[in-house]
Parts: structure tokens; sequence; C-alpha cells
């Protein structure tokens, strides 16, 4: 009997997502009902939101991914803070290929993902095995995060959507007096957070070798 296994696949590259899908298809047919794609993060929050009464058991997660139109929605990482906090039940795998240790620390403290592999290490056994593995309640990390997690990255950056909104405006070119109009805070205290960027990311120069040392790292 086919079982409601509803999962959606959040990825900027459609054939991609036509891979995942042809493995998973393939391998557990009988065991799904639904798999939804989104390609940007627009139809992503509108697939998200709309499925209050019908949540998803599964969503694979991109982080890289076109920002929503109103920018309240940046990547990747801000569908699985919304994922987290509307539908706590909902298992979260993230596929990118994101391979800074500092980002995917981030993304472990934000999300705390239920199984998150690397794009360029992933192979259709990884991706069943993942799938299988997160559906009977544990946790699947790829050998590179799990070896970030033994390691226990010390000098760990870590930031929040407020802090990734302010770089992503500024590496458009606003103005610091322009960003209270982007970002819901003060300006004093947007000032005061770039203070803290810089110190994470131990830039001394000016806001384009924050932007760039934040690029660097995948954090925009």
């Amino acid at each position: 009997m086919r079982q409601e296994l509803r999962i959606l696949m959040v990825d900027d590259h459609p054939m991609t997502v036509r891979g995942y899908q042809m493995i998973l298809e393939q391998t557990m047919a009988e065991k799904i009902s639904t798999i939804d794609t989104a390609f940007n993060c627009d139809a992503a929050y509108d697939k998200i939101t709309s499925s209050k009464n019908k949540p998803y058991h599964l969503v694979f997660l991109d982080i890289n991914l076109p920002p929503a139109k109103n920018h309240r929605i940046l990547d990747g990482e801000d569908l699985g803070i919304l994922l987290r906090k509307d539908f706590p039940d909902t298992k979260i795998i993230i596929l990118t290929m994101l391979s800074d240790n500092y980002r995917i620390n981030s993304i472990l403290k934000t999300i705390n993902p239920n199984g998150f592999s690397i794009k360029s290490k992933l192979t259709p056994k990884t991706l069943q095995d993942s799938v299988a593995t997160v559906l009977m309640g544990n946790c699947y990390y790829c050998e590179v995060v799990n070896n970030l997690v033994r390691k226990q990255v010390s000098n760990q950056i870590t930031l929040d959507s407020f802090d990734r909104k302010i770089l992503y405006h500024l590496s458009l070119g606003e103005k610091m007096k322009n960003l209270p109009h982007f970002v819901p805070l003060s300006l004093p205290t947007i000032e005061r957070r770039k203070r803290r960027l810089k110190q994470l990311f131990d830039v001394k120069e000016g806001d384009k070798s924050l932007i760039k040392k934040a690029k660097e790292k995948g954090f925009i």
C-alpha cells in the first residue's frame, strides 16, 4: 500500500531536481505520494506556507537560491529556518555546493538539519541512504560534515537572518543610511552589527573587504 509521503525539492537547477526525482521514484515509488518542486525562494515559500493542512514530510533544500522578490527570504537557509519554526516535524536534508567550514557550521546551528550532503560528493546510493536514514528518525551527514562536527571548529561564525540581510544589501551597493528600509532595525543597531561582522570575519578595511570575505565563505 502506498504511504502518504510528501516531498518538496528546492533547487535552482531543474535538471538537478529531476535527477533527484528519478532516483527516488526508481527506488521508493511505493512510499511516495507527492514530489513537489521549487526553483527559487518565492516558489518554495508559497509551497511551504500553503502546506499547513498537509505538511511535507521531507524537504530537500539547496542553500544558494535566488532571493525572494521582497528580499525577506534570501536563500535556502532562511527557508530552513522558516520550516523549523512553523513545521518542526518536517525532516530537512541540505544538498549544497557550499564547502566552507564556517558556513556549514552556521547552517548546522541555525537549521539543525536532519541530513546534510555536499553535492560534489553525492551519489544515487548516498541520496537513497540519506533519505532512508532520515525517515527512520536518525541524522545523515556526509563525511565532510561529519568531520566538521567532530572537530568542532574554533572561532565559529554564526550569522542570523539580520546579519545576512545586512551583508546582502551592502553587496548590492546600498548605503548604510538606507539599510533600515530593508532591514527592520535602527541605523545604530545595524552599524553595531556591521562592526561585529568585521570582527567575526577579521576585516579591518571597508565594506568592500567585508563583502569579499563574506562571499568567500558563502554567506552571500
